[in-house]
């Protein structure tokens, strides 16, 4: 299941990151579940997150080759591949890494460091090894995968407000870029506005959510060092692009954070991962462009090209593919007793928290409320088939659609609805909207909007 986690993106832990003592003299005095060596972090953990992340950028770019005009094929996954792993990846995670050495996060070969001279006179084990490395690509790449069970609530992982910020910042630079990497490659810069400007509109949505006044917004989970503030923004961003990653308790913070943030995973186009959320946002403007022309009474057409009932039927799938993989397996979790097994109820928290699990496996997120609790064979399974299903079903079918305007006519004039105004970007915004809300909201109504208003009438 670990090996799925990490290849395709999601980095979902049932495990804690610095559980393995092997590095200590006293390893059998440490409790906890196993966890990775030096050796692993770096040759596993860390080549699966450059490879899923570089898998990423390359089906992107493969599926903007097919919208390219004259474009004769998708392009070669190797070549892609490569140039996105030497070009992008490993030079942007190099600096990052020696910025993040400067910001206190420990680079070191070395075994864990045993403090003897504590306050109480006891000894102290500080856990480090080659954790900025680790760091650097798990938020450049959207990983989300940290060194430490705490991710990156854990001090050393991030010591300070400053790295809050520069992770934060890593999150959302490939994903932005991409969007407009979309116009450079077809030849019309203002196409990427509507790509843009929707997945920041939702991205601003989900922050008025989170940010909603009435409520309190942390718990005691709160890591004191970055506030209230950088504990929820960080926790809308690492699920609007799909990273996973934490710097604080998700238990602590109140529902309509997880609200927003189930948002962020369930529309995975606010910007969503690298190379991935720029194909679900073309995937919704080819969705809304055929809305948008049946009721007008217009040609669907994107980009001079017209919109074939192929092309939606492919659209539509790869967005169903999503409720069939969570729906299905959250209700099995309660329906054969897996989630009471590891003491989760029935309430609407312990719901979810199961809705939760699964949703972030199908995003590819990786972030959860279970943690090592959910290392079952049940779980494990059960995540592993969700996580293979949502990474490559959607890539599969995206890349299709990509395939299929290669060499289609293309309108000497514009017959359709312009894609590329301000309007059109609001009419995407609710399109998106409106089919997530049709699809999503009673199981949201269930979890995390119902533990809302359980907690307003208890006066919480």
């Amino acid at each position: 299941m670990q090996v799925i986690s990490f290849a395709t993106n999601t980095n979902l832990q049932h495990y804690n990151g610095e559980g393995n003592c092997s590095q200590l003299p006293n390893c059998s005095n440490l409790t906890g579940v196993p966890g990775l060596s030096y050796l692993s972090q770096m040759m596993a953990v860390q080549f699966l997150q450059f490879t899923s992340a570089a898998t990423g950028i390359s089906v992107a770019i493969a599926m903007i080759r097919g919208f390219i005009v004259h474009s004769k094929d998708l392009g070669n996954f190797y070549v892609d591949f490569t140039r996105s792993l030497t070009r992008i990846l490993l030079p942007l995670c190099f600096v990052a890494s020696l910025i993040f050495v400067g910001l206190g996060v420990p680079q070191t070969l070395t075994g864990y460091q045993s403090i003897t001279h504590t306050v109480e006179g006891a000894t102290q084990t500080i856990l480090v090894g080659p954790v900025a490395s680790l760091v650097s690509i798990m938020q450049l790449g959207t990983n989300g995968g940290g060194y430490f069970g705490a991710n990156s609530a854990y001090p050393l992982q991030n010591p300070n407000p400053a790295s809050n910020i520069f992770q934060i910042f890593l999150m959302l630079l490939i994903p932005t870029s991409l969007c407009f990497v979309f116009g450079q490659l077809i030849g019309k810069k203002r196409e990427s506005r509507p790509i843009l400007w929707g997945a920041y509109a939702l991205f601003a949505l989900d922050l008025l959510i989170a940010f909603t006044p009435s409520f309190p917004v942390v718990g005691p989970g709160m890591e004191v060092r970055f506030g209230g503030f950088f504990s929820v923004f960080w926790t809308v961003v690492t699920t609007a692009v799909t990273t996973g990653s934490v710097n604080t308790s998700l238990s602590s913070v109140n529902p309509l954070v997880i609200l927003s943030a189930f948002n962020g995973m369930l529309i995975q186009a606010t910007p969503g991962g690298k190379g991935v959320g720029v194909m679900y946002m073309v995937m919704f403007i080819v969705l809304t462009v055929f809305i948008v022309g049946l009721m007008s009474g217009r040609t669907p057409e994107y980009l001079g090209m017209k919109i074939t009932a192929r092309d939606v039927k492919l659209v539509m799938i790869a967005f169903l593919v999503h409720p069939v993989i969570i729906l299905i397996p959250t209700v099995l979790a309660f329906s054969t007793g897996a989630a009471s097994a590891i003491g989760v109820g029935t309430n609407s928290v312990g719901f979810t928290q199961i809705f939760y699990e699964f949703t972030s496996a199908a995003a590819n997120n990786g972030s959860d409320f279970l943690g090592a609790s959910a290392n079952t064979p049940f779980f494990n399974v059960s995540t592993g088939i969700v996580m293979l299903l949502g990474r490559f079903a959607p890539i599969g079918l995206l890349l299709a659609l990509g395939g299929s305007m290669i060499n289609r006519k293309r309108l000497t004039t514009n017959v359709g609805v312009r894609t590329d105004s301000f309007l059109f970007s609001i009419v995407i915004v609710g399109s998106i909207l409106v089919l997530v809300l049709l699809t999503f909201f009673p199981f949201l109504a269930l979890g995390p909007i119902r533990e809302f208003f359980q907690g307003r009438v208890n006066g919480f």
